[in-house]
């Protein structure tokens, strides 16, 4: 893989449905890596007071796209920073491309019935709820599609701890894409 920039400037991008600790993950990382960190998610809510369902549900698909569009292009220009993205966000016109051409993108994958244990822990009485646990489905079907696309590394972290996670995602960030040279 080419990378456009030298590697004290490569973006470490993270994207994959392993849970509400994602956020979490990705501030660990960089502070381990010493480099700053980017929510999307939470870049979006500060932009517009609302979290991306409820912006969907007062002003449409349309308009959440349009406000993630615009948050893409402005985080695409940061340089040497951890950025959280969700996969539904990367999946959506050239958002992927933009980002890629910045630095590795890495996506964490869980085993589906580990998923779902992870659900049913963290939803508590609505992962009985069919309608519920299908959007879930049909979200963790998108996050997974991110994993196909051509450059983007799929690190299945199932049988992980966070502890070995951070140390996988550290070591493949030096080993990909920051070589010596």
């Amino acid at each position: 893989m080419t990378f456009l920039f030298p590697r004290t400037e490569r973006n470490l991008i993270l994207t994959g449905d392993v849970g509400s600790e994602q956020p979490q993950l990705g501030q660990q990382i960089a502070e381990q890596l010493r480099m700053p960190f980017v929510n999307l998610e939470t870049e979006i809510t500060n932009r517009i007071n609302l979290s991306g369902e409820e912006i969907r549900a007062y002003y449409g698909e349309t308009h959440l796209k349009a406000v993630e569009s615009e948050i893409v292009r402005e985080t695409a220009l940061r340089r040497g920073t951890v950025i959280r993205v969700d996969g539904r966000t990367l999946g959506h016109s050239d958002h992927l491309t933009r980002l890629q051409a910045t630095g590795l993108v890495i996506c964490l994958v869980m085993e589906l019935g580990a998923m779902l244990q992870h659900w049913h822990v963290s939803m508590g009485a609505r992962y009985h709820d069919i309608q519920e646990r299908a959007v879930r489905l049909a979200e963790l079907k998108q996050e997974w599609a991110v994993r196909a696309m051509d450059g983007v590394y799929a690190l299945d972290i199932t049988p992980m701890t966070q502890e070995e996670i951070i140390a996988r995602i550290v070591e493949l960030w030096r080993e990909v894409a920051a070589p010596r040279g």
